[in-house]
């Protein structure tokens, strides 16, 4: 992930649809609990081109053939790119290169077209994105049937709220899931006072989306705690309920994951625990930006990491990969 640093941007308006509305409910299991392993060493890491700086954001979709596909961000200093990387067990990855970049002179300007969410659907890839300057982000989106070429759409699909919304700053770190033919796609917020916290929007074709009215659905949290400074790239999967793994930001910028649950993708509890933070050197500052695969028996997770304390780049970013295993008790 990256988080979006805010300017100053008190006269932008935004326009939206917005309305009521609420996930198909999912029956949640009694005393939920997960507990957490991961690889010592990262799973991708940075090469010496287009992704040397930071390697982070992936988005994990499995192919009718088993193989793994990774679209994931990489920082060259100046510009953030989306490549894709191919794998047969998730752990052992071949980069492949960049695939997608910003189109400049457009409204997605030069810094950013990366941190997206990547969807397969009937033999089409759907990539829903992060673009525009620093600190005024929207989302775009992009298909392509072959996860290389892709056909972007000419306007963002998901833009700021209105003036004193809680997202009129800024918008960013999509995360797309499909429900009874029906898209979702959670996302960062950040208002003028720099909160940036989490909402939802829906949408029938995954282009034209309506933002919930009710938006933000997850708060900061206490003072104290792992998020209270600041929310940022959801990951939402259905089993027994809705489930949310989710980076936080603390007071020295430190950044790691927890959870929240829902019977309806829009009320959200946050769970106690785990709060799955770095083990290693590698990733000792910053645990983030997850993508989930649930396998039948436990929720593969891939996620960045760091070793800078930072909100948003330059963190020496790589690739990991863990587990959260349902505990019964």
């Amino acid at each position: 992930m990256r988080y979006v640093l805010a300017w100053s941007l008190l006269g932008l308006t935004g326009c939206a649809r917005y309305d009521d509305f609420a996930l198909p409910e999912a029956k949640l299991s009694t005393n939920p609990a997960f507990r957490w392993q991961s690889h010592r060493e990262p799973v991708l890491a940075r090469s010496a081109g287009w992704d040397r700086v930071d390697a982070l954001n992936p988005s994990v979709v499995q192919a009718p053939n088993g193989r793994l596909l990774n679209f994931y961000s990489g920082f060259d200093g100046n510009t953030w790119h989306t490549g894709l990387a191919t794998s047969r067990d998730g752990v052992s990855w071949t980069q492949e290169g960049k695939v997608l970049s910003p189109s400049p002179g457009t409204w997605e300007g030069t810094y950013i077209a990366a941190n997206g969410s990547a969807k397969l659907t009937n033999g089409v890839f759907s990539y829903w994105y992060q673009a525009g300057p620093t600190g005024q982000t929207r989302i775009g989106l992009a298909r392509s049937p072959d996860g290389r070429t892709w056909r972007k759409e000419p306007n963002p699909v998901l833009d700021l709220g209105p003036r004193g919304a809680w997202d009129e700053v800024s918008i960013g770190d999509p995360d797309v899931i499909e429900v009874s033919g029906i898209y979702y796609l959670y996302y960062l917020g950040q208002d003028r006072a720099r909160r940036q916290r989490l909402g939802v929007a829906r949408s029938t074709d995954g282009t034209t989306w309506t933002k919930l009215r009710a938006n933000p659905i997850l708060e900061l949290g206490e003072v104290g705690r792992f998020d209270e400074r600041g929310l940022g790239e959801p990951a939402v999967w259905r089993q027994n309920g809705y489930w949310m793994l989710y980076t936080g930001r603390d007071k020295g910028e430190v950044r790691r994951m927890g959870l929240a649950y829902s019977r309806d993708g829009v009320t959200w509890r946050k769970l106690n625990g785990p709060v799955i933070e770095g083990e290693q050197s590698w990733n000792a500052k910053v645990v983030c930006d997850p993508s989930v695969l649930w396998d039948g028996s436990k929720l593969r997770v891939w996620f960045g990491g760091g070793d800078v304390a930072h909100p948003a780049e330059r963190i020496n970013g790589q690739i990991g990969y863990g587990e959260l295993i349902p505990v019964l008790r």
